[in-house]
């Protein structure tokens, strides 16, 4: 457990820290790009009259399109990344304040893209191609744009309703400063009764304190100021969902989830399916809750006490060092070209490691076309934060792959694609580190390690989505969204995911702090991601190098397909359910495997 005060940007070491200067060696460099993309800004609107008036001026057309938003990705990924590296730091506020208007502005001048191409009919269309040979370089990015047909509204709507995204994106900025700058927790003891400030980067380290009254402090410390600011959380929140569900109603669809769903070319067949699957498994999350108690010797059980060791302390840890090194070997199933990759990653210092004052919370994978696959950590000493690092890599090189070899209309995926390549990583560090520490202690920690992240990726993301769509279903109907409204259906499920656990009355408002929420139905990708996860890492394991090759061709494949055709190519087919089940049963292999070992004391 940490009990250092925290450094300020300042003291990090260099080596800590990512090298934005492989983006720009200063911001001149993002003045430039800024620059270049506000004089286009009037030949992209002024397009509007000459770029479908034959082939080649649709292909012209979307070259500069591209170079635009090329240019005005960079520049916001740089910013991004500055403002989230100190959030306490105006200068770079600004600067990423500034991208985003400027991005705000580009959408609205290229609004009247979209509505005009969705005019065309399917002889206009094919014409285009037959005008212009060179535009098959873009059909699979047309084609998925008329898929949107009778969701696309009139330029000037769209143009209106482009310019209104800085409006609907006030919630989510309003709680991330709330939740990463201006909330304080306080200190709280640690094992030897020192006074520790905690942190978003050190809750989860007191969780996992094998001393309950630790644990119960950090966790009735961390709730204080969110419960304090419940209505003003339940405002942001209520009006995320508003604005979600807003959009939804503008582009004609039938709820926000559809239009969510749509935009990756999702079934809500998926989500539904993910909810009913994990629905009719509740009974393995709540066996092996049963098995954590026992083996903590609690009558009861809180929902502190949910992150717990059963084996106690920790019988193996990695420092930063150790996780760098290890990941070469943990990821040594995906081939040579993929160390390469990681090579990269830590000499070309993609990663920025220390946990600062001001830094953005959590961990995540960023970068553009043109940018390196940046990610940013709060490093402390444990499994968990292994697992993060590994996680983050598998974005990133699925980040790295794409953008080698697509073009740039291609060149990134969608979410729902997003998780699978990181958790597959997961997925393949479990069985390194099963194989390489085969003491029964270690054996134990591994697997409930597994287990716990199994908790928190497939029925923990997936009660997440439970809530989510809850609270969306809850305002289309005109029902309030207050906090003690949110407070009672996020109680509800929570009891039901967590039959056999005390229902500490802070848990009601976990959803306060949660920042996925304000992602517009993103967290059930998680859970389905890591389903699809643990398909792919067994044939990466036990397969044949055309397993291997098919898995490399999803991490290369963009948006050069429908992201379920991807994954059918890759050798799973995620619009049926057994994927689901296949996840469940090795859960509840490895459930029995720990039962097993534990019960031999």
């Amino acid at each position: 457990m940490s009990d250092k005060k925290p450094l300020t940007r300042e003291e990090v070491p260099v080596e800590l820290t990512w090298d934005l200067t492989l983006i720009y060696p200063d911001n001149s460099g993002f003045e430039a790009d800024l620059a270049f993309v506000s004089e286009k800004i009037p030949v992209i609107a002024a397009s509007k009259e000459t770029a479908l008036q034959s082939g080649e001026n649709l292909y012209n057309y979307l070259l500069l399109s591209n170079q635009v938003e090329e240019k005005i990705e960079t520049a916001y990924v740089y910013s991004h990344l500055k403002a989230d590296q100190d959030t306490t730091n105006d200068e770079n506020q600004v600067l990423n304040q500034r991208a985003f208007s400027v991005y705000v502005e580009l959408s609205g001048a290229s609004s009247w893209f979209e509505p005009a191409i969705l005019e065309k009919t399917d002889e206009e269309f094919e014409n285009f191609f037959k005008e212009e040979p060179r535009l098959e370089e873009f059909r699979v990015a047309l084609e998925a744009a008329r898929i949107q047909k009778g969701h696309v509204l009139s330029d000037r709507e769209e143009a209106l309703l482009s310019k209104a995204n800085e409006v609907f994106s006030g919630p989510s900025k309003t709680f991330n400063f709330l939740n990463n700058a201006d909330i304080k927790f306080g200190t709280v003891k640690n094992e030897k009764g020192e006074e520790v400030e905690l942190t978003h980067g050190n809750y989860t380290t007191f969780l996992e304190s094998t001393n309950a009254e630790v644990r119960k402090n950090a966790f009735e410390t961390k709730y204080k100021p969110y419960i304090q600011f419940k209505n003003t959380f339940a405002s942001t929140l209520g009006s995320e969902v508003k604005a979600h569900n807003f959009k939804a109603l503008a582009h004609n669809y039938e709820s926000a989830r559809q239009a969510a769903l749509s935009s990756n070319q999702v079934p809500e067949e998926v989500y539904d399916a993910l909810v009913k699957v994990v629905n009719e498994k509740l009974p393995l999350l709540h066996r092996y809750i049963a098995l954590q108690q026992k083996a903590l010797g609690l009558d009861e059980l809180h929902m502190y006490d949910m992150y717990v060791p059963i084996t106690g302390e920790a019988p193996i840890t990695y420092n930063y060092e150790e996780a760098s090194k290890a990941t070469f070997e943990a990821l040594k199933p995906l081939g040579e070209e993929y160390q390469d990759i990681l090579k990269q990653a830590y000499d070309q210092r993609w990663i920025d490691v220390a946990e600062n004052v001001g830094k953005r919370s959590g961990g995540y994978s960023s970068g553009g076309y043109a940018t390196a696959p940046y990610i940013l950590l709060n490093w402390h000493d444990d499994l968990s934060n292994f697992f993060t690092l590994v996680h983050e890599l598998g974005h990133s090189a699925h980040s790295y792959f794409t953008r080698h070899t697509q073009p740039f209309q291609y060149g990134d995926y969608s979410i729902f694609l997003a998780e699978i390549a990181s958790t597959t990583n997961e997925n393949l560090l479990t069985d390194y580190l099963l194989k390489k520490h085969t003491d029964k202690e270690s054996q134990k920690y591994i697997l409930n390690n597994y287990l716990n992240r199994f908790k928190s990726t497939i029925f923990r993301q997936t009660q997440f989505a439970e809530f989510e769509h809850q609270i969306h279903v809850a305002d289309q109907k005109g029902e309030p969204l207050t906090q003690a409204a949110m407070a009672e259906i996020y109680g509800a499920i929570n009891k039901k995911y967590y039959a056999n656990v005390i229902q500490d009355e802070e848990i009601a408002y976990e959803w306060t702090r949660i920042p996925h929420f304000y992602m517009n139905y993103y967290v059930y990708q998680y859970a389905t991601g890591m389903a699809a996860a643990t398909a792919l890492a067994d044939k990466i394991l036990h397969g044949t190098p055309e397993d291997l090759e098919a898995y490399l061709n999803y991490l290369r494949a963009g948006r050069s397909d429908k992201p379920i055709e991807v994954m059918k190519k890759a050798g799973v087919d995620m619009t049926q359910t057994q994927y689901l089940y296949d996840a469940m049963n090795v859960f509840e292999q490895r459930l029995e495997q720990l039962e097993a070992l534990m019960n031999e004391e």
